[in-house]
């Protein structure tokens, strides 16, 4: 089974920049479907941007539309997450997931249907 551990994140304010990784051990990842969800305080875990095996198809939320980009780095069996623009309502706990299994082109965007998490990692927008 693939293992992902998620970097990046942390503090900064409206209008600022950050970039979160999930890289993966054990499988390559562009054998996967990955997605990227995010729970704030009280708050169910949502979808954020999700991507095919293939990168052709890609889901991002209207929330982050313009703002947000996914990226795959296979040398490094990495994805990224590229966060502009922040605004305080993006503060949360930030999750990389994955799934094997599903077609070249398939997008998924429900968090039940991923069996593979990262750790989370905190994004705090001030303000």
């Amino acid at each position: 089974q693939v293992q992902l551990v998620q970097s990046g994140g942390g503090f900064v304010q409206a209008g600022g920049s950050l970039r979160l990784s999930c890289a993966a051990s054990g499988h390559t990842l562009g054998d996967y479907t990955v997605g990227w969800f995010r729970q704030a305080p009280g708050k169910e875990r949502e979808s954020v941007v999700a991507t095919s095996r293939s990168d052709r198809m890609t889901f991002y939320a209207d929330s982050v539309k313009g703002r947000f980009t996914i990226s795959r780095d296979n040398a490094k069996n990495t994805q990224h997450l590229q966060m502009n623009s922040l605004k305080p309502e993006d503060t949360a706990v930030y999750y990389c997931a994955a799934k094997r299994g599903t077609g070249v082109n398939v997008v998924v965007v429900t968090a039940d249907d991923y069996d593979y998490w990262g750790q989370g990692t905190q994004v705090t927008v001030s303000s």
